[in-house]
């Protein structure tokens, strides 16, 4: 039984020990999956950017190229993402590769942990088969008095794989695995998201969040609020409590974990053309794009030699 965690990020996952027993638990609110887990200020860097743009892997592989030989390759990938070839790169166009990056990263998660669920090796992945990886030492023996109970946990894993196989029959194939690892990204999963995010943080069990719950009953000691409460605060009476009822219900909740009016892609593709248009004609040109190549790729190093032996070239 090999160390296993659950992988997206801003969810709830699992760490297991080598032999298979679930040892902590972790909750985290439900959101949609960010393009990257840095922080997006350009101020700093352009790390945001470069993760949303090539994916992490091939962002990490372009900064151990030289500015040369990064422009040249995102000349080759500018090509590909002026899709009618018109010579312009428009915002949809940047939308759609953005998405097409992301769902890649999310396919490959799944590829990455296939063989480790599917045992039988039939092209899909059964609740018991998924059950007896995840959960296998716990199931085998008794709890011991100081080990958490899983119970729980194995219900609601259970309950979100009922709800990612839309067939019924408890063997996903590999869109249901995904949809079952990413809820967030999948318009059918997104009530399933909201229950385990109500779950995790109504702890008095009423249905609704309310602001206690929302900051997270953390203590001051007797010392001034710290800012981020008041900020949160406000956020809650403002934003999250639309009807101002002093809680949030799972509509409340569903707009505040996963937006319908915010989407990630398209955030970053108005960003990436409003920074790179320098003639403000709404659409970008291939030069205008090798310009800021440091906003869309970036590179480290000058003299990178034999590590180029090592970078895996995803766009050639």
């Amino acid at each position: 039984m090999r160390t296993w965690q659950l992988l997206p990020p801003l969810t709830l996952f699992l760490l297991l020990t080598g032999d298979g027993k679930p040892t902590e638990r972790r909750t985290r609110v439900h959101q949609e999956e960010p393009l990257s887990a840095l922080r997006h200020d350009d101020k700093q860097n352009f790390d945001y950017d470069h993760d949303a743009f090539l994916g992490q892997d091939e962002a990490k592989a372009f900064d151990r190229l030289s500015p040369d030989e990064s422009k040249r390759r995102l000349s080759i990938i500018v090509d590909r993402i002026d899709s009618n070839k018109d010579d312009f790169v428009s915002e949809d166009e940047l939308r759609l590769w953005i998405e097409a990056i992301q769902s890649r990263h999310m396919f490959e998660d799944v590829e990455h942990q296939w063989s480790e669920f599917d045992l039988n090796q039939d092209g899909l992945i059964s609740w018991d088969e998924y059950r007896n990886v995840t959960y296998g030492s716990y199931l085998d023996g008794p709890l011991t008095e100081t080990e958490y109970n899983y119970t729980h946990m194995m219900a609601r894993d259970e309950r979100r794989f009922k709800v990612a196989n839309r067939d019924g029959n408890l063997n996903a194939d590999r869109q249901e695995f995904m949809a079952f690892l990413h809820p967030e990204n999948h318009e059918y999963m997104k009530q399933v998201v909201v229950q385990e995010t109500m779950e995790d943080i109504d702890k008095n069990g009423d249905g609704f969040i309310d602001l206690k719950e929302y900051i997270g009953n953390k203590s001051t000691n007797g010392l001034e609020e710290p800012e981020w409460v008041a900020s949160e605060r406000q956020q809650f009476s403002e934003f999250r409590d639309k009807n101002q009822d002093g809680k949030m219900d799972r509509e409340e909740t569903l707009d505040w974990i996963l937006p319908a009016d915010y989407d990630h892609a398209v955030a970053e593709a108005k960003h990436l053309l409003y920074e790179s248009d320098s003639n403000k004609d709404g659409r970008l040109t291939k030069e205008e794009i090798l310009n800021k190549f440091d906003l869309f790729v970036g590179s480290q190093v000058t003299n990178y030699g034999e590590a180029l032996l090592n970078v895996l070239i995803h766009f050639e």
